[in-house]
């Protein structure tokens, strides 16, 4: 090659190199991930941060709408037959090919002893492989939303797994470990490099990936930094290209930083408060031999103490919507006219009379498990509702940890908590999954994160019809019915909606969602 020719290749050689140099992403959070397990929980950030290894056969496009992915198409053969025709050529990061066995092995390991997204499968009879490229699915009864419900399951290789004995998962609940909880390999865009808990977790793009790449990363760090002023600090410095959980309080500062964009929408979340009404005395309080929270007069006394508007105004600086329903705008199902007729308005004194007229003339103690590094402002919103329930007479002791102690105490097998503040996003964008979830008697497959254990035989007889109406009308019918129940009861204590707050340098390119998803298949770094 002439000398001029090899001059040139040189230089377009290293500005290449130093483009891919500059191409790597560094983002922050407040709390970890947790596991590289995508069963480990049902969690939207361990899920969102997994989704970027591990693919689903169906998944969520920019708009949120289904999309194929692992499979191409699919079809019903039957009103309970589903069957999926996997993409071809479709290879694990380690060069494995995908199959449809690899898919049943993933069904069997999803619903298995540890897995905490089994609420997937509750209306599967069974699955089974019909070619190398095709699986079905076969559903008890008519399952009119079984694509939706599956588009946060991510894959697994049987191969990879059972040379690594992690064939189950690990249950995090109990704090064990396996293979897969500090290890992935999957299909998607990007593979695991290095894994630090609590510290730092490294990807790189996935050079094999099936689809055409939209990112132009080279490198993805994820940092855990817990302290909010170090976190935003970190941001502001240049330490960190993007933060996923910004402080309401900071969000006007970080939007007149140069060089800073804020992102930030409504999100399909929920914020509430759970009591245990299934023991028949509290694990974690002063009162002996009953439990107050299986009387509708305290529940309702505890609903009549707490002013949600208050939270959203000052703890979350307006960043939230106040709700009176368990399911926010934009969920299938929700209805502002419902929501506005349920709203309670704060009174202390009616409070106090109820839970006089209920045996608790002085009032009790309880402990609040609440976790301070999940959503925002969490510590600040119990510490807020410590506050308010404290004029009534409820005396709360408050145990504020890190999310991954926290889940471990309240999504036990014994659920081991008496009052506490969690939130939910239905995968779906459905009514049918928080209802079945967080409101439904628990019975090994629905109420799973129904850690109060409310129920009702009448509100399970609507979930169930509910889970297979296909008229639209009569649907929406039998969800306002049951969310009236469940409001009727206090089941639980719903809060608000919360605004997703990202912050971000002026470099960067990245796709907010309102389920608070975050791809890094959506992210490039600019020049």
């Amino acid at each position: 090659m002439p000398r001029r020719s090899l001059l040139a290749a040189a230089a377009l050689f290293a500005g290449t190199t130093l483009a891919a140099q500059a191409n790597t992403f560094r983002w922050a959070n407040d709390g970890d991930v947790n596991s590289m397990d995508p069963y480990a929980r049902n969690e939207t950030f361990l899920l969102s941060f997994n989704a970027n290894i591990y693919e689903p056969l169906v998944r969520r496009n920019r708009q949120l709408a289904v999309e194929p992915a692992l499979a191409a198409r699919w079809e019903q053969p039957s009103p309970t037959v589903w069957r999926f025709h996997l993409r071809e050529g479709v290879r694990f990061s380690d060069g494995t090919p995908l199959s449809a066995d690899d898919v049943l092995f993933s069904f069997e390991r999803a619903r298995g002893p540890g897995s905490n997204i089994t609420a997937y499968f509750a209306s599967v009879k069974e699955a089974r492989v019909v070619s190398p490229s095709v699986i079905e699915f076969e559903t008890h009864r008519p399952n009119p939303i079984f694509v939706e419900e599956i588009t946060g399951w991510g894959i697994m290789s049987r191969a990879w797994a059972e040379r690594n004995s992690a064939q189950r998962v690990a249950d995090l609940t109990q704090r064990a470990e396996n293979f897969a909880t500090r290890n992935a390999m999957g299909t998607g865009p990007f593979v695991l490099v290095s894994r630090e808990p609590d510290r730092r977790t490294v990807l790189a793009p996935n050079p094999a990936w099936w689809d055409r790449p939209e990112h132009n990363l080279t490198r993805v760090e994820f940092n855990v930094i817990a302290n909010d002023a170090t976190r935003v600090a970190a941001l502001i410095s240049g330490e960190v290209d993007m933060v996923y959980t910004v402080p309401p309080q900071d969000t006007d500062r970080l939007s007149r930083s140069p060089g800073i964009r804020i992102h930030q929408q409504a999100e399909l979340r929920t914020i509430y408060l759970g009591m245990d009404q299934s023991r028949e005395e509290l694990l974690k309080s002063d009162v002996r031999g009953r439990n107050p929270f299986r009387d509708v007069r305290v529940r309702r006394a505890m609903q009549l103490a707490i002013d949600n508007e208050a939270i959203a105004r000052t703890v979350m600086r307006g960043q939230a919507r106040p709700t009176a329903l368990m399911i926010g705008p934009g969920v299938n199902g929700h209805t502002e006219e419902l929501d506005r007729a349920l709203r309670v308005r704060p009174n202390p004194e009616e409070a106090r009379r109820l839970l006089a007229e209920a045996g608790y003339p002085n009032g009790f103690q309880v402990g609040m498990d609440c976790p301070n590094d999940r959503y925002v402002n969490d510590e600040a919103i119990c510490t807020a509702v410590v506050a308010m329930l404290a004029r009534v007479g409820i005396r709360v002791q408050l145990n504020a940890q890190t999310r991954a102690r926290y889940f471990a105490e309240i999504l036990g097998p014994r659920y081991n908590t008496s009052f506490f503040m969690l939130g939910w996003t239905p995968p779906t964008y459905d009514a049918h999954n928080a209802l079945f979830n967080l409101m439904g008697t628990r019975d090994g497959t629905r109420g799973v994160f129904n850690s109060g254990g409310y129920s009702n035989p009448r509100f399970d007889a609507l979930v169930e019809q509910i889970a297979t109406e296909t008229d639209r009308a009569r649907r929406q019918e039998l969800i306002n019915q049951a969310m009236r129940i469940h409001a009727e009861d206090v089941g639980h204590i719903p809060l608000h909606q919360q605004v997703v707050i990202w912050a971000a340098r002026q470099n960067i390119t990245l796709q907010q969602l309102a389920d608070n998803y975050f791809p890094l298949r959506f992210v490039r770094v600019g020049q």
